[in-house]
């Protein structure tokens, strides 16, 4: 029952934020309840100084404490109806001051606020349609879609209903405020006049928009453009990816992998807000949040869809018949989650090497062995191989990369929580190390205690790093270059559909361009490093196989990061955190066979270290070699080529699968043969056999040419 309650747990703020979100809360209480006092009193000081002090309390909820924000709207009690009362208080104040016949001389204020507030109902009403009229049913990037209207969005303010109402209405709680002061109603006046003026003009903006000559194209507008894409880039291979907001980096890890394959690759997402995650890339990138939407790949040239992980919508793709899918994972470890269930559901599982299709069949998840395919894992090319021990006198860097807790709430998962402030200890003891600590970015987001265990682990890094003497830096790097390249260009205030407009076809060479740019950046910033400082390595740059490259030992959890840190020869260790015998934690896992296997303690790091700058000392030298190519595959033919051979095979199957229904269909009735002929882009000439990237020899070729359209030219990139 106890793993079950980890497994529900959900990421918890830490005790100090709940703290200021409290105390948040109270002084704006407070000041209601002060201004409430100042106004039947009256008290012009006290009403005044509350009025202020709920003011400021607002600026902070809307800079600072969204969610405080949104729990105030859970209690109905949103800024609208905040800005209401407060300007209440602040009328019922002004006719309790002085005579009590002042009601007539107030009247053409409470008049206009009264208009005022029915603006700001107008604006938000309009501006609900207006961003329907912006929701279009596909989402692009790298793209040209100038064909459809689009336009910059409107100003944030006009959009966020409550931004617009705490600086529309200031002039009108200032007007109020003054006239308390005062007991002229002329500022009151003016104050209300403005705010109905700016909000007026605010409508005014967003109903030109709903102008049918101000309107983005409409919905089957949109589709239909759509479908005249795909019929002239025809597609043939795409990387289909849907997930929530911290997965995106699944995705991204492929997309280098997708550009150099064979034929005419596209990225497939299921979520609006992915579009905008997605590293740079040339790919041509189509967001299809319906399945209506989506099932019109069917009737496009798309043969191979390429899943890295697996999710829920995973299940609306598989219903297309005439794709075929291939499920690759976005890394490899002796976790149960690298032979799910789910994956008997594709058409083929694409796995790096021989252990890979052993845990499948040892798991007996029923996937079958034929449909096991070895492809090597195409992205370790950017992993450099072992150039020798530490240099004399030289740091011995050690990468420290652990994993998450994960969803099963297995205490083994991570070492962060049981062994990484030990290990942390140990190495930093070593005045001869280097740390590089990069941990998984979903550290904490199940458990707390491993978020608290990560933020003690920088702590005791940054207290190192003060307490050693700063050593000499490299040349300084800069990263205009690469920031220039990979820049979105979109403003922050930037809805879904003006970074549709922005983001469309890349200027040739760009890819080429970036990927020299990244090798320079990190060039750069590895040399601009303080030599003997440590480094907490997080966010998307440096990469981690940059980090790979720069480090001499490697330690981590049972993770695909040590699979794929083989891929360089360099000694790794692995934390057993799992309260296993040594013997038992590597007959469970595979990968660690040639590891040194770390306790909790961290008793081995200095024998550890030893290894790394002896290699005399290291006995587990051939052990690596050996599981390298277990986990990894061959080094030739390379994972690359082993790839577009898989791509070529399922395409094959795809094409033939095709023509086998549309044989069937023409058997059934003639007149489905007509339907098909009309609805799928027209039949290769014989004059371009042969050609483009989806040629092939024999039968193949022969089925390429009976359903295959022109092969059009692929965009840069």
């Amino acid at each position: 029952m106890a793993s079950v309650g980890r497994r529900r747990a959900s990421p918890r703020p830490s005790g100090r934020p709940l703290v200021v979100r409290g105390l948040t809360a109270a002084v704006l209480a407070g000041a209601f309840v002060a201004q409430t006092a100042g106004a039947l009193l009256p008290d012009v000081p006290l009403l005044l100084a509350a009025t202020a002090v709920s003011l400021t309390v607002e600026g902070v909820l809307s800079r600072w404490q969204p969610v405080m924000s949104s729990l105030l709207a859970k209690c109905h009690a949103d800024i609208t109806v905040r800005h209401v009362l407060r300007d209440l208080l602040l009328v019922v104040g002004l006719l309790r001051l002085g005579e009590h016949d002042r009601e007539p001389q107030f009247a053409w204020p409470v008049a206009g606020l009264l208009v005022f507030y029915a603006l700001h109902c107008a604006v938000q009403a309009v501006s609900v349609l207006v961003r329907r009229t912006r929701t279009l049913p596909v989402l692009t990037r790298n793209i040209d879609a100038s064909a459809l209207r689009l336009s910059p969005a409107p100003a944030a303010l006009l959009r966020r209903p409550g931004h617009r109402l705490l600086l529309l209405g200031l002039p009108t709680t200032a007007g109020l405020a003054t006239a308390a002061v005062t007991g002229d109603p002329l500022p009151a006046a003016a104050g209300t006049a403005v705010s109905v003026v700016l909000a007026a003009a605010g409508l005014g903006a967003l109903l030109v928009r709903l102008l049918p000559s101000r309107r983005p194209a409409g919905e089957q507008e949109v589709l239909d453009w759509f479908d005249a894409w795909l019929d002239d880039y025809r597609p043939t291979v795409g990387l289909y990816f849907s997930g929530g907001a911290s997965s995106a980096y699944q995705a991204n890890m492929w997309l280098e992998t997708m550009s150099r394959l064979d034929g005419r690759p596209v990225v497939v997402l299921r979520e609006r807000f992915m579009v905008a995650r997605i590293a740079a890339t040339d790919l041509p990138v189509v967001c299809l949040p319906k399945v209506s939407t989506l099932m019109r790949l069917e009737h496009s040239t798309l043969r191979v869809l390429i899943h890295p992980s697996n999710s829920g919508k995973t299940s609306q793709v598989l219903r297309i018949p005439t794709i075929k899918h291939a499920f690759v994972n976005h890394g490899e470890s002796d976790k149960l989650s690298s032979c799910n269930p789910y994956a008997k559901a594709y058409d083929e599982v694409w796995v790096a090497g021989p252990e890979a299709r052993e845990r499948y069949a040892r798991a007996g998840v029923g996937v079958e062995d034929k449909d096991v395919v070895e492809i090597g894992r195409p992205q370790l090319d950017a992993v450099r191989p072992w150039s020798g021990p530490p240099a004399d006198g030289a740091r011995t860097t050690v990468l420290y990369a652990p994993t998450w807790e994960g969803w099963d709430g297995n205490p083994g998962n991570t070492s962060v929580v049981a062994a990484g402030e030990n290990l942390v200890r140990a190495l930093l003891a070593d005045p001869g190390v280097r740390l590089l600590y990069k941990p998984h970015p979903l550290t904490g987001s199940v458990e707390p205690a491993a978020g608290a265990a990560d933020r003690r682990i920088r702590e005791l890094i940054r207290a190192a790093n003060r307490e050693r003497p700063a050593g000499a830096s490299g040349p300084a790097g800069s990263a205009s270059e690469l920031d220039r390249l990979t820049a979105a260009g979109v403003r922050e205030g930037a809805d879904q559909t003006e970074r549709m407009l922005i983001q469309s076809a890349p200027p040739p060479g760009r890819a080429e361009a970036v990927a020299k740019a990244t090798a320079a950046w990190e060039e750069a910033y590895w040399a601009s490093l303080p030599r003997d400082e440590h480094q907490v390595v997080t966010g998307v740059r440096p990469a981690l196989y940059s980090c790979f490259n720069n480090a001499d030992l490697l330690i981590s959890d049972v993770s695909s990061v040590i699979s794929d840190f083989l891929a360089s020869g360099k000694p790794y260790a692995v934390a057993n955190t799992s309260g296993m015998s040594e013997d038992a934690f590597r007959a469970a896992f595979p990968t660690a066979a040639a590891a040194t296997v770390l306790t909790p303690d961290a008793s081995g790091v200095p024998a550890l270290l030893e290894t790394v700058r002896y290699p005399e000392k290291d006995g587990l030298a051939d052990a690596r070699a050996e599981l390298k190519l277990r986990l990894l595959g061959p080094d030739e033919p390379t994972s690359r080529e082993r790839c577009d051979t898989a791509l070529r095979a399922l395409s094959t199957a795809a094409l033939n699968h095709r023509a086998c229904g549309e044989e069937q269909a023409e058997a059934r009735h003639p007149r489905s043969q007509r339907l098909a002929e009309d609805l799928l882009p027209a039949p290769r000439h014989a004059s371009d056999a042969g050609t483009g990237a989806d040629a092939g020899t024999g039968a193949d070729a022969e089925a390429s040419r009976s359903v295959t359209p022109p092969s059009r030219p692929a965009p840069p990139g």
